[in-house]
């Protein structure tokens, strides 16, 4: 099942809810909920861009950017860069900073993203230095720690549309960026220092600053405005590219110790609720081995016109995977989580991470949705039990899909079920 296009657009020849539904939209009017959604997605995004249309009717913006920028993809490497602006000033660094979004509704996290204009400026990616200053602003925007006053001049007024991303936060208009003036602000420390060590590789500069308490959406940044690396690799690197290369190297490299801990002693059930998401995360106690299933219930982004449940999963087992994750970047971000629990604990296990998505989560709010809620449910008490069964009866009390169709679509419940291996007695 794809899963890499929004369901519904501004445009109305493209936009697949049109297409299938002969004028749904234009019948129900937001109001009538003939997609069965509790609320309009188009309508959502609709109040939260008269909130901001006035202040960015200019083609002259200035602002405290979060500090925020954006690397696309589109024609890579020929690619647009450019800040996340929005049109206000002062504290503005929870616009950018998705590790204090846990606990917000759809509506605050629309209305924090449309705030934000982005301004786009073409270059080569892995050519970037002929670009000249502008490219030094962007890697500079993306190193700072708190937010800078930025003025940006466009060629024509932002417009378009919301884009919906399960791998990246959605942002508001864009324009084509002519200008760009910033002030100077300080960098965070450990992301500045990668920048100056061009003998340091990517990756060590991701741990490096990872280990040290930097941000996870700051390493991400720096990472995508070729900031890290060795001189001479050094590319930009497309924002949704970046977000999940720096849970896959971090998660990667707790893998490295966590995988042969001891491991834990029973079976943990942590439970947790969020923007009409249902999670269960099951540990078991054996070696590493790693599961994400997400099931997709009708009316949800990624199965808006679908009758029956769809459901997706990706599993790993002691050594690894070679292979892409189908679900894609929550599959990294979500292991990362689980890692670093393990890491805390000094303990390893089999953890399978079980995902209900309910009509209510009306669009995609990004891959941080996944690796923040996974994280604030480890923070929570779980519930321990002796057997695998007794763990099932607790997550069918929460959840709605019942045991056998969890198992069904599972790699590691069925091979814990029926397969004994040697590393099961291998501590």
């Amino acid at each position: 099942m794809s899963r890499k296009a929004p369901f519904f657009s501004t445009d109305t020849q493209n936009n697949p809810l049109n297409r299938n539904t002969n004028g749904l939209c234009i019948v129900c009017k937001g109001a009538r909920r003939l997609c069965g959604k509790d609320r309009c997605p188009l309508m959502v995004k609709f109040y939260s861009q008269q909130k901001v249309s006035r202040l960015i009717d200019t083609t002259e913006l200035d602002g405290s950017c979060p500090p925020a920028v954006f690397v696309g993809r589109y024609g890579y490497p020929k690619v647009d860069i450019g800040p996340l602006l929005p049109p206000e000033h002062g504290d503005t660094s929870i616009l950018d900073k998705p590790e204090r979004w846990v606990g917000k509704s759809i509506e605050e996290i629309t209305d924090m993203r449309f705030r934000l204009v982005r301004g786009k400026y073409t270059i080569d990616a892995k050519d970037f230095k002929k670009a000249g200053r502008i490219v030094d602003q962007i890697q500079e925007i993306a190193l700072t720690e708190k937010p800078i006053d930025v003025e940006a001049s466009f060629s024509k007024k932002p417009s378009g549309r919301l884009i919906l991303d399960d791998e990246v936060q959605p942002f508001g208009p864009s324009a084509p960026m002519e200008k760009l003036i910033t002030t100077s602000g300080r960098f965070e420390k450990y992301l500045e220092r990668s920048f100056y060590d061009t003998d340091m590789k990517a990756t060590d500069a991701v741990i490096n600053a990872y280990r040290n308490g930097t941000l996870i959406s700051e390493i991400q940044k720096a990472f995508s405005t070729a900031t890290m690396g060795i001189d001479k690799n050094r590319r930009f690197v497309p924002t949704r590219w970046s977000i999940t290369a720096v849970d896959d190297i971090i998660g990667k490299d707790l893998l490295k110790t966590t995988k042969f801990y001891n491991t834990i002693d029973e079976f943990r059930v942590y439970h947790w609720e969020e923007l009409d998401n249902r999670w269960c995360i099951l540990m078991m106690p054996c070696t590493w081995r790693f599961e994400l299933i997400e099931a997709w219930y009708p009316n949800t982004t990624w199965n808006p016109m679908g009758k029956d449940i769809e459901i997706i999963s990706d599993c790993e087992f002691f050594n690894g995977r070679t292979d892409y994750a189908h679900i894609g970047g929550c599959y990294y971000a979500s292991r990362m989580a689980i890692n670093e629990l393990l890491t805390e604990e000094r303990r390893t296990a089999g953890a399978v991470i079980l995902r209900e998505a309910h009509p209510g989560y009306i669009m995609p709010v990004g891959v941080w949705n996944v690796r923040e809620n996974v994280r604030a449910a480890l923070k929570t008490k779980p519930l321990k039990f002796d057997t695998l069964n007794k763990a099932f009866d607790f997550i069918e009390s929460v959840m709605d899909i019942k045991r056998e169709m969890w198992t069904a679509h599972s790699g590691v419940l069925r091979d814990y079920m029926i397969q004994r291996r040697l590393d099961d007695y291998v501590t």
